[in-house]
């Protein structure tokens, strides 16, 4: 019943190479698992019980990028911020918890990052 409904969603997303990134270098939510060339096109392997912990892995993967652009957005909003606060002690403060707490979640997404490659490269296989 799965393969029914997974065969035409894998059949469109795969490409020749399973490993290249897509919009904007963001992992493909296949970027972990196997492909195999079935009359001359690559196409996904995919092992129903198996395979879910590496989808799930390459979709934490993309959500942690994710986190890291808005980070970065928040970063660039604080010092907008802190620019534009005229010395007043009020603004300034909060745009420089502002920039302070997106460094925090910055630090934050980049480990979680390497804790997915770790638990894929070292588990998963």
């Amino acid at each position: 019943m799965f393969a029914i409904i997974l065969t035409p969603i894998m059949q469109f997303a795969t490409a020749c190479n399973l490993n290249k990134g897509s919009f904007l270098k963001f992992p493909t939510w296949y970027k972990y698992l196997h492909g195999e060339t079935v009359a001359g096109k690559c196409s996904v392997v995919f092992n129903f019980p198996g395979d879910i912990s590496k989808i799930l892995l390459a979709v934490v993967e993309i959500m942690l990028r994710i986190a890291a652009l808005v980070a970065v957005g928040f970063i660039i909003y604080g010092g907008f911020r802190y620019i534009l606060s005229q010395g007043e002690p009020d603004q300034t403060n909060a745009a420089r918890d502002t920039i302070i707490n997106a460094l925090i979640g910055l630090v934050i997404v980049i480990i979680a990052t390497t804790v997915v490659a770790f638990v894929f490269h070292n588990l998963a296989q």
